[in-house]
């Protein structure tokens, strides 16, 4: 297995235009909104407590994901967003490493972590990562963080 690290950003790297095409050819498009709302500022993953990830193997990036301030309950709450791992990257442990770095970030500022997913891919990977389904019009999966 190639060995994959984990870094918070301040920028897109430009590899993300590469994830993009990867992603949108995968019927996503909420890589095409990060980047939209990051060039208009909308959003920068920079409220405290917010971050935004990357995980590379070989200097590449070849993942990404962000935790913002859940915009629909307590402050306390973060939400998961904008989570994608390249699809060479895929089975290797990259979109676990990578939520496991943003939720253990997350235990520094919230009690709690949402996320939506659309997807029973995602339903069973964000499973794996200990989330729990939830009934919400709003979100899909929850965790609740003990070190809060």
């Amino acid at each position: 297995m190639k060995r994959i690290e984990i870094q918070q950003i301040t920028h897109l790297p430009a590899e993300v235009f590469t994830l993009e095409k990867e992603a949108v050819a995968e019927g996503f498009r909420f890589l095409t909104r990060l980047i939209s709302e990051w060039e208009s500022g909308t959003n920068r993953f920079n409220a405290p407590g917010e971050c935004l990830m990357a995980a590379y193997s070989n200097q590449q990036v070849i993942g990404i994901g962000g935790l913002s301030v859940e915009p629909y309950t307590q402050p306390d709450t973060a939400r998961l967003r904008r989570v994608y791992v390249a699809p060479a990257a895929r089975n290797q442990h990259v979109g676990q490493a990578l939520v496991k770095a943003l939720v253990a970030q997350a235990t520094l500022h919230f009690q709690t972590v949402r996320l939506s997913t659309d997807t029973s891919g995602g339903d069973a990977f964000y499973l794996r990562c200990g989330f729990t389904r939830t009934e919400d019009v709003h979100a899909t999966h929850i965790i609740e963080l003990a070190n809060a």
